[in-house]
């Protein structure tokens, strides 16, 4: 569950910093963890669950905000 973490909140912190940009590589990455987290989330419990949720969001939001 850590890279389920570490991974996107790293892509994310990165967009944030370089305002709304994002590279390639980060991209593709993040578009990895987004294809991961749908496949993980229905499985956790509570405990994890609106954790991971919210980085699915943010994941999705800049993803769908980089593409257009």
């Amino acid at each position: 569950m850590v890279m389920f973490d570490a991974n996107p909140a790293g892509c994310i912190s990165t967009w944030l910093r370089r305002q709304g940009l994002l590279d390639d590589w980060r991209w593709n990455i993040l578009a990895e963890c987004e294809e991961r987290l749908i496949r993980v989330i229905p499985e956790l419990e509570a405990y994890g669950l609106e954790y991971y949720q919210r980085l699915l969001d943010m994941a999705v939001l800049i993803l769908d905000e980089d593409s257009s």
